[in-house]
């Protein structure tokens, strides 16, 4: 075994600048700045070493790995989750396929909007980056190949080769086989339970994990400059350009538009009214932990019907996300797609559409859920899903708007789903201020 003495000194370096980033996570210090200063320590580290960051690959490597383990339970337990919430309330089940095809409908928007500007722009392409022989697909397959493989077949195979679509599709069926079973039935509440807490579980998993972002990052970054000239990886700022463009669109735009077409509705009040619970989302990046502003707004402000607020909102913070499920997936994987040099033809670009749907279902609104939507839609697709984590420092930034899109399109499907079943009161809507007898129900939500 041949060892470089210039790698090893890389290495060593790079655990010196592992030590300051966990040192600032002691010291509290914000995650994005954490992540950002991980990237320039990962500039550093490829400009002095150059192609010397064999060592310090591994720590990115090992971590896009596990990343990508968790992937497949993930969405397994929290689409069941999602899906089986439904049936729990008579009144909340007839009105939840309607929340749902709002919410999905926010979704799709998004990421026809994010695929039409990425390929016109093609992002991407220039970007000079080389990918380990193991991480680039070798084969782009049919629509009917890849339709055929969307469906079930060995979940024990399917799990290990992270074939995403078949879980979700599996998770789908066993979550409504649940809303059909329950109600008096309580044999099954235990599985339920099971679920539930599998899920949490999980996604604390998950945001353990996340906290090794700035680390891999780090890694990540030493590997790129060194293999390539700083100036390649420009493009990565105009992603993050793009993304907040599409996500100003999408909130202004996109979703004044269905407020107007579907609701009948002023776009212009909805905005002013639901603004408080997107500058809440804008600076937690925290769909979760802006639902109590975010139901207050709906309930008091824009006169949505108590249990149709709640039950909205709630789901929209793990169903849907244009944000975080519709544009940065698709935004990345055109991305990766350009960068990498694979031929997508108008089907198999569409078919990303129908993935970043099916793997919205059961997101979560914490931040980071980007990046496993992302990983996602990646394994299934077959792209790099190293490119991902490269895109991490980026991705900080722009999680910020992803998430104030994420709850405004959340409060237009509780608005129509509301104004569509006649659980809307369109005085309080209309009105300067909300009306007090209304207002004075809720005042202890936040």
């Amino acid at each position: 075994m041949n060892v470089n003495i210039q790698d090893l000194i890389a290495l060593a370096v790079a655990i010196v600048a592992f030590g300051v980033l966990f040192f600032l996570k002691k010291k509290k210090v914000d995650f994005g700045i954490r992540t950002i200063l991980g990237t320039v320590f990962g500039i550093v580290i490829g400009l002095v070493f150059g192609s010397h960051y064999t060592y310090v690959a591994a720590f990115g490597s090992v971590y896009v790995n596990v990343l990508q383990a968790f992937v497949v339970p993930l969405l397994l337990f929290s689409v069941i989750s999602s899906i089986s919430n439904l049936g729990e309330s008579v009144k909340l089940k007839k009105v939840g396929l309607k929340a749902v095809f709002f919410l999905l409908l926010n979704t799709f928007t998004a990421a026809v909007l994010a695929l039409a500007v990425g390929v016109l722009l093609g992002l991407g392409k220039g970007f000079n980056y080389t990918l380990d022989a193991d991480a680039t697909s070798t084969t782009v397959p049919t629509v009917v190949d890849t339709i055929v493989g969307l469906f079930p077949k060995n979940i024990v195979t399917q799990w290990s080769s992270n074939a995403v679509v078949p879980i979700i599709i599996f998770a789908l069926v066993i979550g409504l086989a649940y809303n059909r079973l329950q109600g008096d039935n309580p044999d099954i509440k235990p599985f339920k339970a099971f679920i539930d807490a599998g899920n949490k579980v999980l996604g604390e998993a998950i945001d353990w994990l996340m906290g090794f972002t700035p680390y891999a990052v780090t890694a990540l970054i030493a590997r790129a400059v060194g293999r390539s000239n700083v100036s390649d990886l420009l493009p990565l700022l105009v992603v993050l350009v793009v993304v907040y463009v599409l996500a100003l669109i999408q909130i202004f735009g996109v979703e004044s538009l269905l407020i107007a077409a579907i609701g009948h509705l002023s776009p212009i009040k909805f905005l002013k009214k639901i603004a408080p619970a997107g500058v809440v989302a804008f600076t937690t990046q925290s769909s979760i932990g802006t639902l109590p502003v975010t139901i207050r707004q709906l309930k008091e402000k824009l006169g949505v019907d108590e249990d149709v607020a709640s039950f909205n909102a709630s789901l929209g913070a793990n169903l849907g996300m244009p944000g975080c499920a519709g544009i940065w997936p698709i935004i990345t994987a055109v991305f990766a797609i350009n960068a990498s040099g694979i031929n997508y033809n108008i089907g198999q670009y569409l078919f990303l559409i129908v993935l970043a749907l099916l793997v919205s279902i059961g997101t979560v609104g914490v931040p980071g859920t980007a990046t496993i939507t992302a990983t996602a839609l990646f394994a299934a697709a077959g792209l790099p899903v190293e490119l991902v984590v490269l895109l991490s420092p980026i991705s900080t930034i722009a999680d910020m708007i992803r998430t104030a899109s994420n709850v405004v399109g959340a409060a237009t499907a509780s608005v129509l789903t509301a104004k569509t079943e006649g659980l809307l009161d369109e005085n309080v809507y209309n009105s300067v201020n909300a009306d007090k007898s209304n207002s004075d129900k809720f005042k202890n939500v936040a």
